[in-house]
């Protein structure tokens, strides 16, 4: 036995195994993974292995995205960008929805306009949150990149030289 730890304190512990077990239910997040439809979507998805041991909702903005969420629960948002304001304003009224219903504790992203609004309302409700600027971005951060820098809980970009000690941080990339 243990020195310091009652024999009590050592038999919760011997208890705790198994992967449903009462540490492994402590662990796990309620994790928002959202992002656009293509390149976005394509590099969210091969952060798959990261959520694993986490109860995971992926959103997009094409139906055919759920397909790539294996049994994980899938949410359709609605398309937007910058250029159509009336469209911005839908898809940030049913991201607020969503993330009002769904509570995640932690809003994972790797861009656009769902990820951006996501990221920003997803503070309102106390969750972490995590921005990986896309690949693409290779000279300079993505619009949407640049401007969530100060409210994302980590903020990631792909590319070292895009890398500054006020952030985004490199981490390595996800293609």
């Amino acid at each position: 036995m243990a020195k310091g730890r009652d024999h009590s304190e050592m038999d919760r512990l011997d208890n705790v195994q198994g992967p449903e077990s009462q540490l492994d239910q402590w662990q796990r997040r309620r994790v928002l993974a959202i992002a656009s439809a293509g390149g976005h979507w394509v590099q969210l998805l091969r952060l798959m292995p990261a959520f694993a041991r986490h109860d995971v909702v992926f959103a997009s903005t094409r139906d055919w995205c759920a397909a790539d969420c294996g049994n994980a629960r899938f949410e359709l948002v609605p398309d937007s960008s910058r250029w159509n304001k009336l469209k911005l304003v839908w898809s940030l009224a049913c991201i607020a929805m969503l993330v009002a219903r769904l509570r995640p504790e932690v809003i994972v992203t790797t861009g656009a306009a769902p990820g951006f609004f996501a990221l920003r309302l997803g503070q309102l409700f106390g969750a972490r949150t995590i921005w990986v600027d896309s690949i693409a971005n290779a000279e300079k951060l993505s619009n949407s990149g640049a401007n969530i820098g100060r409210h994302a809980s980590l903020w990631l970009t792909q590319w070292p030289h895009l890398a500054g000690a006020d952030g985004p941080s490199f981490e390595g990339r996800v293609i």
